[in-house]
Parts: C-alpha cells; sequence; structure tokens
C-alpha cells in the first residue's frame, strides 16, 4: 500500500489558508490586484523570512480580502472539499473564521451558509463526509467571539460540528478565553483548542483545564512529562501538522511527532494549510515516512484512532470504521 491508497481522515485544515490559487489568481484580478502568478504565490505562500507564527499569519491577509462573498467562500470551500477527495481524504472537518468575512455588508448567516454549501456540493458529487469548525479569534472583542458560538449553535448538525479558539498563540493567552468555552459548553457545543504551538507547556495546561478531548498542534508538550501523560490518560486527541511547525518554528530539530505516537498520545495528520504552507495531504504523509522511522500501518492507525474523536455521530463513525476494517482485512 502507497500513501495515495490510505483513505485518510484531515481534522486540522483551514479553509482561508487552502485557497486554490487559480481562484485567488482570477479574484486578484476581478478585484484590480495585478499581480503575476509568481507574485501571487509570495502574498500566498510561506519562504525563508517566516520566523514564527505572527509572521505565517500575516499570509491570511489577502486570502481574507479575496473571500468577502458568498460566492467565492462557497468556492473556496467546494475546491478544497473536492481537492481532498481526489488525495483519498474521506472526512475532513474545515475550520475558518466567520468574522473575517464581514467587510462586504455580509452578516455571520450568509458566511457560515456558504461555506456549508461548498462543503454539501463536494459531498453530493464526491462523496467526501466532513464539517465546519468555527474559529473564535485571539485578539477579537469578546461579544464577536460569543456572537460566532451562537451561530455556531443555530446551525450545529446543520453543517457546523464545532467551534476551535485561533490566532496569535504567544500573543494572546489561551487562559484569556476559558469564559469563551464555558458557555460553548453550556450551548453543548463541542471544540477544539490551537494550544501549545507558539506558546509553550502553560497553554497546552489552560486548553486542558477546559475539558478539551482535542487540541490543535499541542507539540510543545514534549517539554513536559507530566502534562504529557495528563494528556495519554485523558484521551486527548493533537491535530498536528509536521511541515506547518517548522515553517513558524514551533519546532527547530526533529519533529516529536514519532516520539509523541510511541508514548502512547493520540494523533491525527493534517496539514494546517494546504496554500500557506505549500503542502498536502499526501505530501505531509511522505514527509513523516522519510524524516522518522513510522510505516505505512502507523499511520493508518493514526486514522482508525482519529475516529473516536471527530465531530460526528454515531452512523458516520461506523462508516469510517467499516472502510478501515475492510483495509485491515
Amino acid at each position: 500500500m502507497t500513501v495515495k491508497d490510505i483513505p485518510k481522515i484531515v481534522l486540522h485544515l483551514h479553509l482561508d489558508g487552502s485557497v486554490d490559487i487559480n481562484d485567488a489568481y482570477e479574484w486578484t484580478k476581478k478585484d484590480g490586484m495585478n499581480y503575476t502568478k509568481k507574485e501571487l504565490l509570495r502574498e500566498l505562500q510561506v519562504d525563508k523570512n517566516v520566523k514564527n507564527l505572527n509572521d505565517y499569519l500575516e499570509k491570511f491577509n489577502l486570502p481574507c480580502k479575496l473571500l468577502q462573498t458568498c460566492r467565492r467562500l462557497e468556492i473556496t470551500s467546494y475546491h478544497l472539499f473536492k481537492k481532498l477527495a481526489k488525495l483519498n481524504v474521506i472526512y475532513a472537518e474545515v475550520r475558518f473564521a466567520p468574522n473575517k468575512h464581514l467587510d462586504n455588508n455580509l452578516n455571520l448567516d450568509d458566511v457560515v451558509i456558504s461555506v456549508i454549501n461548498g462543503m454539501n456540493k463536494a459531498n453530493a458529487e464526491v462523496g467526501i463526509m466532513g464539517g465546519i469548525i468555527l474559529s473564535l479569534m485571539r485578539g477579537d472583542k469578546k461579544e464577536d467571539n460569543l456572537a460566532v458560538i451562537d451561530i455556531a449553535s443555530k446551525y450545529l448538525g446543520k453543517g457546523v460540528v464545532a467551534v476551535d479558539l485561533a490566532g496569535a498563540e504567544a500573543i494572546y493567552p489561551t487562559r484569556d478565553y476559558l469564559d469563551l468555552f464555558k458557555y460553548a459548553k453550556y450551548k453543548k457545543i463541542p471544540f477544539t483548542i490551537h494550544a501549545g504551538e507558539a506558546a509553550g507547556i502553560e497553554s497546552i495546561k489552560d486548553a486542558l483545564a477546559t475539558g478539551t478531548k482535542r487540541i490543535g498542534h499541542g507539540i510543545r508538550v514534549i517539554e513536559n512529562k507530566d502534562i504529557e501523560k495528563k494528556l495519554i490518560d485523558d484521551s486527548v486527541l493533537l491535530e498536528i501538522c509536521v511541515t506547518s511547525n517548522y515553517q513558524t518554528e514551533a519546532i527547530k530539530g526533529p519533529h516529536p511527532i514519532e516520539k509523541l505516537y510511541r508514548d502512547g498520545v493520540k494523533i491525527n495528520i493534517s496539514t494546517d494549510n494546504d496554500t500557506v504552507s505549500n503542502i498536502d495531504i499526501n505530501k505531509e504523509y511522505e514527509k513523516i515516512l522519510d524524516e522518522t522511522n513510522l510505516e505505512i500501518d502507523d499511520l493508518i492507525k493514526c486514522n482508525m484512532d482519529s475516529i473516536e474523536y471527530i465531530f460526528a455521530n454515531k452512523e458516520v463513525k461506523n462508516k469510517l470504521r467499516d472502510v478501515y476494517e475492510k483495509i485491515r482485512k
């Protein structure tokens, strides 16, 4: 079996960080921005000048500027899910911050419905299953983040599956946003939290204090055995994105994915941002196989372990289990 043959579950992927290059080129022309393709790639993709997460996040400026219409949001969602299906992704949760797309007189309903429609169209055409995660943003006003939780509640079970906390982790500590997750719990909305990427072990401790069962990145847990043990004992899944961890310099030496896996940490392998990081899930798998002693069977196990943690019902989870049972026979 090759990487291409593995049915994949992707749980950490940002919509605006994965905009199709050809779509972006067309839209910049329509909006009067005269980028060449080469110039556009420099705007959308990281390069050697990116030294940390804050530099990395600057690559979202142009995509957010472009994604200010219902049509473009729907197309971006549709093209992303279709691309994932071609890479043999059978289930994906795609996240984005709806408050970043309100500059052209759209409201939160417009934005969220558009992204759901794109996903549903891809599902109807190629069968890929998935859901949309709405990201709360570090640095945003509390009332704006609360509004995202409310809109998540409105569309929960109708395409939206959870909320998330994203943004400049080192500048805006996780502990400052714990009240948001109390409110999400009150509204019975599942959640995941970016932590332990740009910020260290305290960020992970704060995330665990919410009772979350998923953490975006979380790789800095390798620095503290006690917290790693708690992660394992509490059965918390890490959504690990190797390439972007190198690019943000969250990791400066060998990536700890193999050690975490061998220690018993539950892991989902994702890509974070396909366009920003110039990666896709098959390339990410190949990179892991090249740089570690993990094998195809280990990558399959990561996918099988991920099923319990997806924000979906038992019917979807059972469908996914059936897929892996067939390839394990």
